[in-house]
């Protein structure tokens, strides 16, 4: 098999796609929210729409109301435009993407690598991998990086016969286990480049960033909390995270919050939006939504980060909601 054939169609540029961004647990939408967005719809139609085309009248609601957040925890994919494909956490959003890759029968008919990167192993970030498809496919081969020395000991356990039938390795797919720490540099053939960086959560966790060939710069910073008293260490980490194109980062929670729910290891959407500003940040996107928050409220918290911004003078940051299905494109 050569390096070519192991990886996925050539495309044009990065591809970020966004498959889980929820936090701490799934979060299915409920009948109560259901009906409420049904009646909502129904009564701006009454008021408004008259005359409209349905797809007129869809493209006139608000965000909320025209789009479903997700209910899956956090896992994204990193496409370079050599085909490499990279997935960032395994939360239960992993699921739909391996459905998507063996929906191709040609990815099904030599060997494929597909890259893992792990921030963290709390279950809302490893607990899509035994429903990940392609872990049972033999012409799949799964690379994991993390600096857990002992990750293949961590996945083992959420698969013993206690808590899943089959073993992690009864799995039919090809596995291989890598360290990597802050400070490393993994290039691949292609040019892209991957480092690390610690966040301050329990238990540790890691940013990423990936920069191609061309300099374009994307970085992953879920599960880690910055306060005003971390003025320090959000300085200290201009380095790493310094006029990234694309930063996606945790902002579970609201600055009120936070501020009960100190030490719990997340950000609110304000010091996010401080910190992308300190950084020089090009576009954020708010990730790892409250699974309690409805649609409603992860919305009013991304006006109230673009206000935000705006008060902070801030013309060049642009400020994205995510939801499962985004793409972005470097």
């Amino acid at each position: 098999m050569s390096d070519k054939e192991s990886r996925f169609p050539k495309i044009e540029e990065v591809i970020v796609q966004l498959y889980g961004v929820r936090g701490s647990i799934a979060s299915p939408l409920q009948n109560q929210d259901y009906r409420k967005k049904i009646t909502d719809i129904l009564h701006l139609f009454g008021k408004e729409g008259g005359g409209l085309s349905p797809e007129a009248f869809w493209k006139s609601l608000p965000y909320h109301l025209k789009y479903v957040t997700g209910s899956d925890t956090t896992c994204l994919s990193v496409t370079d435009e050599d085909g490499n494909l990279f997935v960032l956490d395994m939360g239960t959003g992993l699921r739909n993407l391996g459905d998507a890759l063996i929906k191709n029968p040609e990815f099904l008919k030599s060997e494929k690598d597909v890259s893992f990167f792990i921030t963290h192993t709390h279950w809302d970030h490893i607990q899509g991998l035994p429903f990940f498809k392609p872990i049972y496919f033999p012409n799949f081969k799964l690379k994991f990086y993390s600096p857990y020395p002992n990750l293949e000991e961590r996945l083992e356990k959420q698969q013993i016969p206690e808590f899943f039938p089959v073993p992690l390795a009864s799995t039919g797919s090809k596995k291989e286990y890598n360290s990597f720490f802050p400070g490393d540099v993994l290039e691949t053939e292609t040019g892209m480049k991957v480092e690390c960086h610690p966040l301050k959560h329990p238990g540790g966790s890691y940013a990423y960033k990936f920069t191609n060939k061309e300099g374009k710069i994307f970085i992953f910073a879920t599960d880690a909390e910055f306060t005003g008293a971390d003025m320090d260490t959000i300085q200290g980490s201009l380095p790493f995270f310094q006029n990234a194109d694309l930063l996606v980062m945790d902002t579970q929670y609201t600055l009120d919050e936070s501020f009960s729910k100190f030490d719990w290891g997340h950000t609110s959407y304000t010091m996010a939006v401080n910190c992308a500003t300190s950084w020089g940040i090009k576009n954020l996107v708010l990730t790892h939504h409250e699974p309690s928050y409805s649609d409603e409220k992860i919305y009013e918290i991304f006006k109230d980060a673009k206000l935000h911004k705006k008060q902070l003078g801030n013309q060049k940051l642009k400020i994205h909601l995510a939801r499962e299905g985004m793409r972005f494109h470097l």
